[in-house]
């Protein structure tokens, strides 16, 4: 590769993972010249190389093996499924390579220059980039977009010594060796319930410490107990309103101790993996922030106003490391947006229509506002709901669990959330989400012609539901 430190770009990049490269991509397409400054030897950042990808490739995987132990027998097929765990590890593996080659290959096709190196913003319109072996040089540019993600958080208030091996963070929880005995997630999170998930089905013994009274804390509440419900059926223990004061090794792996949120006397757990499922934290290490005069609020994220402008004149930041849900199709909007801003257009993201979706089985999926919140903020609505037992699909394909639940406002009839909790959720919201960004009412949606027999019914019926009456129920 040339040395670039003469060249002059449009947009330099800090960051490959969606956000970054969404918006190179996007922006190289409109006509700018754009580099990427990735630290990692791989493009993709946490989501391709160590999260989103990964776990998905182990919690379908896994998924597969449980439905082979458990409903082939229904189905009239009989077999007696035996893990493989290196091979099923190597499926992982062989997709983090597929995807992050994927970007390397659009890299190429779109012009954009990929440097491997830690970025450093050095004031408005500079970026120092340090490789491995030592070596410096300066990268010129119009505009910077910081797009450098998040990092595992730990445990708040707590030093958590992160062995790897026994006490482990979502980086390790997908590369475990060995199916542990049992294994205790501190978090009821989306990452701690779709890892303990991934391990549970493969034989562990699972138990999850939440702080909060609930898992899954920003979720509806009547999601979020359902999916409990069936978490348990599948052999998920929970200690819920629990504060962990410490987590150390021991003699049969690592032990957790936690006391009553409200106060009380003090747990312990024993396990022989505890993974740290607590969130994640903006990562800005090593970018110079503070010497460039970026300013960032209380809890490390890069303040910026509604163009991704920071207060330095010139540079921008996106995805995880701002204000925001820490979702990579969150970040990818916001660099699709960034990129069209810095070609002269009008760049636009509707944070009211984001989806968020648990890959669990169940999935879950929810957009818009959760009926709990339509109630502390005294909205007048209507909410209609139908579950897949009563859908034919579901019950053709064994997947008859959870339920759609669709809320209206109650006057206009316009759809303010939609909620679901059933196999294949993550692909049936979309439908929730084209219908709530073109502003449509649950009439809208129900009097909209479904395919039969599919899941998607139950979107529609929960819609009938809401506005007259359910069809099927």
């Amino acid at each position: 590769m040339a040395d670039s430190s003469d060249l002059v770009f449009d947009l330099v990049v800090i960051g490959s993972g969606p956000g970054g490269y969404v918006c190179a991509i996007k922006a190289a397409q409109l006509g700018l010249k754009v580099a990427v400054v990735e630290k990692r030897s791989t493009y993709g950042g946490t989501c391709l190389n160590v999260g989103c990808i990964p776990s998905k490739a182990l919690l379908h995987a896994s998924e597969m093996f449980a439905e082979a132990g458990h409903s082939f027998a229904d189905l009239g097929i009989k077999v007696s499924p035996e893990l493989d765990l290196p091979t099923m590890l190597g499926h992982k593996d062989k997709t983090v390579k597929a995807n992050v080659d994927g970007v390397a290959f659009l890299f190429k096709k779109n012009k954009i220059e990929g440097i491997t190196g830690a970025g450093r913003i050095k004031g408005a319109g500079e970026v120092e980039v340090s490789a491995e072996d030592g070596s410096t040089r300066t990268l010129k540019t119009k505009a910077i977009c910081i797009a450098t993600g998040s990092a595992v958080a730990g445990i708040p208030g707590l030093d958590v010594a992160f062995d790897h091996d026994t006490i482990v963070s979502s980086d390790d929880a997908i590369a475990l060796a060995k199916v542990p005995a049992t294994m205790v997630v501190v978090g009821g999170g989306v990452i701690g319930l779709e890892l303990g998930s991934v391990w549970s089905r493969l034989g562990a013994r699972v138990t999850v410490v939440e702080y909060l009274d609930k898992i899954l804390g920003p979720m509806d509440s009547e999601v979020s107990a359902a999916f409990q419900k069936l978490l348990v059926k599948e052999g998920f223990h929970f200690k819920l309103g629990a504060k962990v004061t410490a987590v150390t090794k021991s003699e049969s792996g690592a032990s957790v101790t936690f006391e009553p949120a409200q106060g009380g006397a003090a747990e312990t757990l024993e396990a022989e993996v505890v993974l740290i499922a607590t969130g994640r934290k903006p990562f800005t290490e090593g970018l110079g922030l503070a010497e460039a005069g970026v300013a960032t609020d209380k809890a490390g994220r890069v303040e910026i106003d509604t163009h991704y402008r920071t207060n330095v004149e010139g540079i921008y930041a996106i995805g995880d490391v701002v204000k925001g849900p820490m979702l990579a199709h969150k970040a990818e909007d916001e660099g699709i947006a960034l990129a069209e801003i810095l070609a002269g257009q009008a760049g636009h993201v509707n944070y009211g229509v984001i989806p968020s979706v648990v890959y669990t089985s169940p999935e879950i999926a929810s957009i818009g506002h959760t009926e709990d919140e339509l109630k502390r903020d005294g909205v007048a609505y209507k909410a209609g709901k139908f579950p897949f037992m009563a859908n034919g699909r579901g019950r053709a394909m064994l997947h008859t669990d959870g339920f759609v639940k669709v809320l209206a406002d109650a006057t206009t009839d316009r759809v303010l959330g939609v909620h679901i909790l059933g196999f294949g959720a993550g692909d049936m919201i979309a439908e929730a989400a084209v219908l709530m960004e073109f502003g449509g009412s649950s009439e809208d949606l129900a009097r909209t012609c479904h395919a039969h027999p599919t899941m998607s019914e139950a979107v529609r019926e929960a819609a009938f539901a809401a506005f007259a009456k359910p069809i099927h129920l």
